[in-house]
């Protein structure tokens, strides 16, 4: 039985099918994704022996590893059925009949749901000794997880924190910071002037409330975001540095 039947039979009236999409996700459909640092990713590598199996997500990684929540893509694969069987996604741009992969290696995509369609962006790193197209799947599945939270799906596991209280007594950590920054700039990446205005308009937080190489990292990605616009002028124009002393922005 799916999740739209039994909400029909609890109420008899069909379930609107963007408000099951923000529903939560039940605990045994999220998953543990460990976030090591760079020292202890080296500790480990260095001596396996400091590494443990860890139970929460399987992995072999530091025992201080900190650990983020997601939605996996059979969760949310599954929920998108459970709120309208036709769905469907495609590539903003096709090159050679294929989607077009930007110059990063990420993918934008279109994801329509009940009708209404929203845009969303993925990317993965290549991995030593990774299968055949193995990064593309894993690219499309961020693309959709990044999209379906342009519905609101899984927006509290974004969020860490609760989203709807007034007030909140405890910190956000610093991970939860870095994620949402990156969040944010790609969301803002379809437009040129609404990415340099969300970079603009948060850098020097991002820059106080992160760690270095938190920090760093959202560096990396404004760059590697900011190298796919296409050039606005072909003619030598000084390049903007976004406060970063010494930082070539490829607009």
């Amino acid at each position: 039985m799916t999740a739209v039947t039994r909400l029909k039979l609890e109420s008899d009236v069909a379930p609107d099918p963007l408000a099951l999409l923000r529903r939560p996700f039940p605990a045994n459909q999220i998953s543990k994704l460990p976030k090591p640092t760079p020292q202890q990713t080296k500790e480990v590598k260095d001596d396996f022996r400091k590494g443990i199996r860890c139970p929460d997500c399987g992995a072999w990684h530091h025992p201080q590893v900190i650990h983020l929540d997601y939605v996996g893509h059979a969760a949310l694969t599954d929920r998108l059925l459970d709120a309208d069987p036709h769905w469907s996604w495609e590539p903003v741009a096709f090159r050679d009949g294929l989607p077009a992969f930007d110059q990063t290696g990420g993918l934008w995509i279109r994801l329509t749901v009940a009708g209404v369609t929203r845009l969303g962006y993925g990317h993965a790193k290549g991995k030593e000794g990774q299968d055949p197209g193995a990064r593309e799947k894993e690219v499309i599945g961020d693309a959709l997880r990044n999209a379906a939270m342009r519905f609101g799906a899984a927006l509290d596991l974004w969020h860490k924190g609760d989203l709807h209280a007034e007030e909140s007594t405890s910190e956000e950590p610093a991970t939860s910071m870095e994620d949402r920054a990156i969040a944010h700039l790609k969301a803002c990446a379809i437009d040129r002037e609404m990415f340099k205005g969300a970079w603009e308009s948060n850098k020097d937080g991002w820059r106080k409330t992160m760690d270095g190489p938190a920090y760093a990292r959202v560096v990396k990605v404004m760059k590697d975001l900011a190298a796919a616009f296409p050039k606005e002028d072909p003619k030598p124009a000084p390049v903007e540095d976004f406060g970063l002393a010494d930082d070539e922005i490829p607009f």
